[in-house]
């Protein structure tokens, strides 16, 4: 099937983005540096949310002169071991919630957060709200490749999917890799544990006839785990407990390749002098396995834009979050995918009806 790339308009003024300040293992200290530089490099304005004398002090410490901000008070903290619903029920003066609402009332186009994953994808939900049409959010991971970066989607926003869930997580991961991403055609696969058509279990099966009905989508048919990093695909759509185990397995391998490499570089002198002379090598691998390099896990089908970074997030990955975003809401990408759940509206029902 043959794509036009996206070309539709640009957003007219500036994206305003919400930052969860007090979000993350570090809070200010890191989710402000790596704010400020991206709107210092893509002129996106600032709103600053969470207590405002520990964002004021870290200010401070920086040359905010050019750059747009504004700091937005909230009391509270969602912390890492509270639970999502007790969050948005409890805790209505957090970060996370007040930033959603900045969203929801039009104040913002769009948020970071590096705190709560569950309780930025709850508060989203309930707070920003779905796009029409579009039945679950979500949460996708751009992940490195030997070419180009891979989308894959859902990991882990949900857990019991069915068909019509992937079928959209499809759409949205298209429409992603089509305006955020510039893919010409995004090529689309369905994970599973065989090329050929008819394997996997019946949740692939079936969305697998959907997803090949559907209209303007490139989907090319069943892929495998070996194909996540190839750069070959640009869209694998699972769901989130296959997709979560899948993230989670390729961290902890990259992590695991990183130690091994570095002690194997350190073990003679012979090998620390082989990689003085590959340092320029290792510092581009290094590059490629970097989490930071992509920011954060954005969540597709709000009506809006909010993007769900590492709790352990550097500046990099808050840079390169905010800078996402940004692009997100000047590309129009919720608009892309609004007009691709319009076109594919009827197969959603009829799938709905028929499981």
């Amino acid at each position: 099937m043959s794509l036009e790339p996206y070309s539709g308009p640009l957003a007219t003024k500036a994206p305003v983005i919400a930052v969860d300040a007090m979000g993350g293992d570090f809070g200010p200290s890191v989710t402000i540096p790596g704010a400020l530089q991206a709107a210092a490099a893509c002129g996106c304005k600032l709103m600053l949310v969470g207590r405002s004398e520990d964002i004021t002090r870290e200010l401070d410490k920086h040359d905010t002169s050019g750059i747009s901000l504004e700091i937005i008070q909230a009391s509270e903290v969602a912390e890492m071991h509270e639970k999502p619903s007790d969050i948005l029920r409890r805790k209505k003066d957090s970060s996370i919630q007040v930033a959603c609402r900045l969203v929801k009332d039009g104040l913002a186009d769009g948020l970071v957060s590096p705190g709560h994953s569950g309780a930025t994808v709850a508060c989203a939900m309930f707070i920003i709200g779905r796009i029409p049409g579009v039945e679950r959010l979500g949460l996708a991971s751009i992940m490195p490749s030997e070419k180009d970066p891979t989308v894959l989607l859902d990991v882990g926003a949900n857990v019991d999917c069915r068909p019509h869930h992937l079928f959209q997580f499809g759409l949205m991961g298209s429409s992603l890799a089509q305006t955020v991403l510039n893919r010409t055609a995004p090529k689309v696969g369905i994970l599973s544990i065989g090329e050929e058509e008819g394997k996997g279990n019946s949740l692939v099966k079936d969305t697998y006839e959907l997803l090949k009905m559907a209209k303007n989508l490139n989907f090319v048919g069943n892929v495998e785990g070996r194909d996540l990093f190839t750069g070959e695909l640009d869209v694998i759509v699972c769901d989130g407990f296959v997709g979560n185990v899948a993230l989670k397995l390729a961290e902890g391998l990259g992590t695991s390749l990183g130690h091994l490499l570095k002690k194997a570089l350190f073990s003679s002198l012979s090998a620390k002098l082989g990689a003085l002379l590959a340092k320029n090598a290792l510092r581009r691998f290094a590059q490629f396995a970097d989490y930071a390099e992509y920011g954060g896990a954005p969540l597709l089908g709000l009506q809006g834009v909010a993007l769900v970074c590492h709790g352990k997030s550097n500046a990099k990955a808050i840079r390169s979050a905010v800078k996402m975003a940004s692009t997100y809401v000047e590309k129009k990408t919720n608009d892309h995918l609004v007009a691709s759940i319009i076109a594919n509206e009827e197969l959603t029902l009829y799938s709905k009806a028929t499981k």
